[in-house]
């Protein structure tokens, strides 16, 4: 018999599980962060390397029982540093005299749209600190639409909805806008109660800009009208990330997985967001994920395994 690995490598931690051919998961486990822009391919190389030890020694099996290793990772969406990282962790595999049949690196969403859609044609939504929709056409073709980063990008995302509920408290600071809840939510739990704090807090501090989102969620979820404002504009960006993934996929029916901290939970911005497309695009259907991101990466395995 032989098996295949899958791993969903996270800035904070990585996620591995190990199926036998027909993708039936017979051991998870979990590991240190395996983002390799943030902590380089040479210490990401050893956290994976462990992890596939780990497996190997649950099911008592040898490495040449795995047939196929497929991570899945942040930085991993550009070709050459996908290759980086492959060639990294087969030097360091070949300094312990080991060496694998298939070692292969996508990028972490494009794990989660196979796990998510079982490797069916569909799409997921993602938003989180960023925004970016990721779909897969009847013909195998993947799409994408939006991930331009915060500076030209990104609507409809944690930092999107942190930077408008900031400036709305910088505009009750000043007098030039109408008072908000967000003001002493984000006071309560940051200690932001002037101009010269939030100033100083953003340009000084280096204030995580996406982590006053689930304050602007909260505000609306009381009734602030200006929190309510930033919801109905930013999910607006997101509905039309939505419908340009709905043209380039022309699927008979649309399924999408809304993923991510911002829409994923049951909220009023990913209510509002579904309120919106059964008013505006009733024939797109939103549905929980079929598998986790490291089991769309053994699915990525065995559709590799398939072609050689």
């Amino acid at each position: 018999m032989h098996y295949i690995i899958g791993i969903d490598g996270g800035g904070t931690k990585t996620q591995c599980v190990i199926t036998n051919p027909d993708g039936e998961a017979l051991f998870e486990c979990k590991g240190d962060a395996s983002n390799f822009i943030i902590f380089g391919t040479e210490k990401v190389s050893e956290t994976i390397f462990n992890l596939v030890d780990r497996c190997r020694g649950e099911l008592n099996i040898s490495f040449s029982d795995i047939k196929a290793i497929v991570l899945g990772t942040a930085g991993a969406g550009r070709a050459a540093d996908a290759e980086r990282m492959v060639k990294a962790f087969t030097d360091y595999s070949l300094s312990k005299n080991i060496t694998f049949n298939l070692f292969h690196v996508e990028s972490d969403a494009r794990i989660a749209l196979e796990g998510a859609c079982s490797g069916q044609p569909g799409s997921i939504l993602i938003s989180g600190t960023g925004s970016i929709i990721f779909g897969k056409d009847e013909e195998g073709n993947i799409h994408r639409a939006g991930g331009f980063g915060r500076q030209i990008g990104d609507e409809g995302s944690g930092y999107s909805v942190g930077r408008k509920g900031l400036a709305a408290v910088s505009k009750q600071f000043d007098g030039r806008g109408n008072h908000t809840l967000i003001s002493k939510l984000l006071n309560d739990k940051f200690l932001i109660d002037s101009s010269e704090k939030l100033i100083n807090e953003v340009y000084k501090n280096k204030f995580d800009i996406a982590s006053a989102a689930p304050y602007v969620i909260e505000a609306a979820e009381l009734g602030d009208a200006e929190a309510l404002k930033i919801i109905e504009v930013e999910t607006n960006e997101l509905f039309l990330h939505i419908a340009a993934m709905k043209k380039k996929l022309k699927l008979p029916e649309f399924q999408i997985v809304f993923i991510g901290g911002l829409i994923s939970r049951d909220n009023i911005y990913s209510k509002t967001l579904k309120r919106k497309l059964i008013l505006r695009m009733p024939d797109v259907k939103v549905k929980e994920p079929d598998y986790s991101p490291a089991m769309g990466a053994v699915l990525l395995g065995k559709k590799l395994l398939s072609n050689l």
